[in-house]
C-alpha cells in the first residue's frame, strides 16, 4: 500500500504537470506551520528558476489544476508561492479503511528478502549481567524485530564471551579449592559428572575474586596468573578434563543467562561464542599469509586498513600477537567468515558501546580486504551512549558498586506492584503480573525513545510515571481503549468486542477535528516504519508511539463515544479506537513489551 506523502505528492506532482510544469515539484511534505495547514507543496518556489515564472504565478496554476482533486478538501496559496493543503476528510476515511483492511496495516512487503544477522548482547560467561547490558539487549531485540516486521529474515546471535583468560581464572581457582575434582586427574579416564561441582552463585562469586587475586602485585598473584594462563591454554588445547569443566561453566551461566534475559523478553535464535570458531583461526590466518594480506610487524601479525581517503590516522588491523595469541579482531574476523560459511547473510549487524567504532571500522575493513564477505555484504555498527546516573555519570548502585540488571528489573517490578496495588481491584497476582509488563515497559521505552548513540540518564522515577513521554503511560492509553471497547461489548451483551466493532467493514469520515488529527497520525504508520528499518532505530517508533497516544487522548477528552447516540457514528468512533489499539500494540512488540488489559 503506498504511503500517504507519495500518494498525495502523485497527485499533488500530476496538476503540475497539467499545468505545464516538472512534476517532480509537486512533493508533498507535513506542514512546518500546522496552524495554518495540514500539508504543504513548496514545488513552485524551486520551479521559478527553472521556468522564468514568479513562484507565485506557478503555485496559482498548480492550485487551479487541484480544484478537481479528491485529495484535499483546502488547497490556499500563499506568498511568495507556497502550496498549503488540507486532506479532505472522505479521502483520509478511504485510506484508513484500506489500511485496516490489509497484512500490517498495508506495510509494503520487500521487494527481496534479505537474512540479517543481527550480533547482540555480547554477555561473558560466568559474569552477571548488569546495568551496562542493558541497552545492547533491549536495541538488539528491537532492531531484530523492526527487521522481522519489514518481512526480512532476522537471526539474533548472543556472540558468548567463552573463551579465553577468565576461563583459565575461573578453572585456576577452582583447582585451589576443590583439587579432589576428576577434571584435574589427567589420568583419569572414566565419564565425568554430569552434575556441576558449582552453583551460578558460586561461580559468579569465583570470577572477580580469581580475577583480582592474579592482578596483585604479589609472588602469589604473579603465580596464580601464571597457572591461570597455563590452566587458559590446557583448555583451548583440548585437554579432557578442562574441556569438560568449561562445558559445566558455560551450562550453569547460559542457564542463568536465559532466565535473565527472559526477564527482559529478549531471546537470541543462536547462542554461539568465541569458542565456535577457535579451531578454524588456524586455517583464517594461513589464508591471510597465503593471500598477501597479512604480514609481521614487530613480532605480530598484521593486515593493513588504511585507505588514501582517510583524514585521521587508521592503524592495522592485528591477527595475532607478537606471542601467537589470538585477539578479539581474531574471533570478530573467524566469527565472520563462520557466517558467512553458514548462513550467507546480506547483512551482518553489530550493536556495542559507541566507543568501538573505530575497532569495528578496522575489523570490517580488514573482512572486506581479504575477501572474507562478499562484495555487496553490508557490514554495519550500531554504538550506543552510555547509562547515566542522575548526576550525569555511570549508572551506579547506593554503595558505588555497578548495578546488576536482575536487581534493578526486580526494583521496578517491586515498585510498580506498589503503584498498582493502590486502590486497584486486582489479585495480588493479577497485580504481580501486571506490575511485571509495566515495569518492562518502563525500562525499555526508557532506553529506547532516546538515539541509540546519545548517552541517557536512568531515572526510574520518571520512567515509571503514568504521565509524560513514558512507557507505562502508552500502556495506560492502550488499556483505556480496550476498557471502552469492553464496555461497548457489555452493553451489547456481548463477550467478544471483535464481533461487534469490525475494522475491515469500513471507517467513517471524521466528524471533528481531533478525530481528523487522530486518523493523519495513525496514516503516518507505513511511512514511519519504514523510515526506523532503514535507519535502524527504534526511537522513531517510541516518537510515533507517544505521538499517537497523545492525538488519542485529545479526542477521548473531546468526544462523547459510548453516550454518542448515533450509533452509526459511535461504531466509527470504535473502529477508529480499535485500529488505534492494533497500531499501538504492533508498535509496542516491535519495540519488544505489551499491554496488560487492565491497569
Amino acid at each position: 500500500m503506498e504511503k500517504l506523502l507519495d500518494v498525495l505528492s502523485r497527485e499533488v506532482g500530476n496538476a503540475f504537470t497539467e499545468a505545464g510544469y516538472d512534476a517532480a515539484l509537486g512533493k508533498v511534505a507535513l506542514s512546518n506551520r500546522p496552524d495554518l495547514c495540514e500539508f504543504q507543496c513548496n514545488g513552485s518556489l524551486a520551479g521559478a528558476k527553472q521556468y522564468k515564472k514568479a513562484p507565485l504565478t506557478i503555485a496559482n496554476d498548480v492550485a487551479e489544476k487541484l480544484k478537481e482533486s479528491k485529495a484535499f478538501e483546502k488547497i490556499e496559496v500563499c506568498p511568495p508561492g507556497f502550496l498549503n493543503l488540507n486532506l479532505d476528510g472522505d479521502f483520509l476515511k478511504e485510506y484508513l479503511s484500506k489500511m485496516a483492511t490489509e497484512d500490517k496495516f498495508g506495510l509494503e512487503k520487500p521487494e527481496k528478502k534479505l537474512k540479517v544477522i543481527v550480533d547482540y548482547g555480547g554477555p561473558n560467561v560466568a559474569k552477571p549481567l548488569h546495568v551496562g547490558h542493558l541497552r545492547s539487549a533491549v536495541i538488539g531485540e528491537s532492531v531484530k524485530r523492526i527487521i522481522r516486521y519489514m518481512g526480512h529474515e532476522a537471526i539474533g546471535d548472543i556472540h558468548l564471551g567463552d573463551w579465553g583468560l577468565q576461563m583459565g581464572l575461573i578453572i585456576a581457582e577452582l583447582k585451589l579449592r576443590k583439587p579432589e575434582l576428576p577434571y584435574f586427574d589427567e589420568s583419569f579416564s572414566g565419564d565425568y559428572p554430569t552434575q556441576a561441582p558449582f552453583t551460578i552463585s558460586e561461580l559468579e562469586e569465583i570470577y572477580p575474586f580469581a580475577s583480582k587475586k592474579s592482578k596483585e602485585d604479589s609472588e602469589e598473584g604473579k603465580k596464580f596468573k601464571e597457572e591461570a594462563m597455563e590452566c587458559t591454554f590446557k583448555l583451548q588445547s583440548g585437554v579432557r578434563g578442562y574441556r569438560a569443566l568449561w562445558k559445566h561453566i558455560l551450562n550453569v551461566s547460559v542457564t542463568d543467562l536465559k532466565r535473565n534475559y527472559d526477564n527482559l523478553n529478549v531471546t537470541f535464535d543462536l547462542w554461539k561464542g568465541e569458542s565456535d570458531v577457535h579451531d578454524i583461526i588456524p586455517g583464517m590466518v594461513q589464508y591471510m599469509k597465503d593471500g598477501g594480506y597479512a604480514y609481521l610487524s614487530e613480532g605480530a601479525l598484521v593486515v593493513d586498513v588504511k585507505e588514501e581517503t582517510d583524514t585521521k590516522e587508521m592503524p592495522p588491523c592485528m591477527i595475532l600477537k607478537s606471542d601467537g595469541a589470538s585477539l578479539y579482531n581474531t574471533t570478530d574476523l573467524a566469527t565472520i567468515m563462520d557466517r558467512m560459511k553458514n548462513y550467507h547473510p546480506d547483512r551482518i549487524i553489530y550493536l556495542t558501546d559507541k566507543r568501538q567504532e573505530l575497532y569495528f571500522e578496522q575489523v570490517f575493513r580488514c573482512a572486506r580486504k581479504t575477501k572474507l564477505v562478499d562484495e555487496n555484504t553490508d557490514l554495519v555498527h550500531i554504538g550506543f551512549g552510555t547509562v547515566n546516573g542522575k548526576d550525569g555519570h555511570a549508572f551506579k548502585t547506593r554503595d558505588g558498586g555497578v548495578q546488576r540488571l536482575e536487581y534493578l528489573i526486580r526494583d521496578i517490578n517491586n515498585q510498580m506492584f506498589e503503584k498498582i496495588s493502590e486502590g486497584r481491584e486486582m489479585t495480588e497476582e493479577e497485580a504481580k503480573k501486571t506490575a511485571r509488563l509495566v515495569a518492562l515497559a518502563a525500562i525499555k521505552y526508557g532506553d529506547l525513545s532516546n538515539q541509540a548513540s546519545k548517552d541517557y540518564i536512568f531515572d526510574i522515577d520518571r520512567f515509571t510515571s503514568f504521565e509524560g513521554d513514558t512507557g507505562p503511560y502508552l500502556l495506560y492509553t492502550d488499556v483505556r481503549i480496550k476498557s471502552i471497547l469492553k464496555k461497548y461489548a457489555e452493553q451489547k451483551g456481548k463477550e467478544n468486542v471483535d464481533e461487534l466493532v469490525d475494522i475491515k467493514s469500513g471507517l467513517n469520515k471524521p466528524t471533528n477535528d481531533s478525530e481528523k488529527k487522530l486518523g493523519m497520525q495513525l496514516s503516518a504508520f507505513n511511512a514511519m516504519m519504514e523510515s526506523a528499518y532503514e535507519e535502524l532505530a527504534p526511537h522513531k517508533i517510541c516518537a510515533y508511539l507517544y505521538d499517537l497516544a497523545n492525538a488519542f487522548n485529545v479526542f477521548y477528552h473531546e468526544t462523547k463515544i459510548l453516550s454518542e447516540e448515533d450509533e452509526d457514528k459511535k461504531l466509527g468512533y470504535l473502529r477508529l479506537l480499535k485500529l488505534v489499539q492494533l497500531v499501538m500494540e504492533s508498535c509496542m512488540d516491535v519495540l519488544g513489551f505489551s499491554a496488560p488489559d487492565k491497569m
